[in-house]
């Protein structure tokens, strides 16, 4: 078959990514077919196979480019002086990270049940390492005194569940500033673990 015109691999691949991110997102993975992608993409449902192997690889690929670029943008940050410090910091990166990231923050808590248990072993395991991060710095945080946290596991969890709410709301045009937000989920997180 051959190549739609206009069609070159380095610009139509992350198009069939980035069309497949927001059907998944917005009509969700089981709902979505590979030729609903190419009609987004303008190419023949054929020509997809090109650029994947299969949907299942396609929305493995969408997750793993998120947390990748999660994991690499925490790495780069400073280290913090102390628990309470890189709490803050973790809060506000959280929640600024995640803020420009919808689709792909839905997609990575609402799909994750439809991918095969190889692929979610791997997304799991990058999802187990960014919430280690924050476990150890509540940890960290205990160690010194600032913090009075009982289980740090379920503290864990419970913030970045917190946290991570923001995209559900949050709205550029809205009443607040995303600078605005961060202050206010910064003290709530401040309070919620303060010794």
């Amino acid at each position: 078959m051959a190549r739609t015109q206009g069609s070159y691999s380095d610009i139509t691949g992350p198009r069939v990514r980035a069309a497949a991110r927001h059907l998944f997102a917005r009509h969700g993975f089981a709902a979505v077919s590979m030729r609903r992608i190419a009609g987004e993409v303008g190419v023949q449902a054929g020509a997809l196979y090109n650029y994947t192997p299969d949907k299942q690889s396609l929305l493995y690929e969408i997750m793993q480019e998120h947390m990748e670029d999660l994991l690499t943008a925490r790495e780069a940050l400073p280290a913090m002086p102390d628990a309470a410090a890189a709490l803050e910091q973790f809060t506000r990166f959280h929640i600024r990270f995640h803020s420009g990231r919808p689709e792909e923050v839905f997609i990575a808590y609402m799909e994750l049940r439809n991918l095969t248990p190889e692929n979610f072993a791997r997304i799991e395991e990058m999802r187990r390492t960014y919430e280690g991060q924050l476990e150890a710095i509540l940890r960290q945080g205990v160690a010194e005194g600032a913090f009075r946290v009982a289980e740090p596991k379920v503290a864990t969890m419970a913030l970045i569940a917190m946290m991570t709410g923001v995209n559900t709301w949050f709205r550029e045009e809205g009443r607040l500033s995303l600078g605005e937000v961060e202050e206010i989920y910064w003290d709530m997180v401040r309070r919620a673990v303060a010794a």
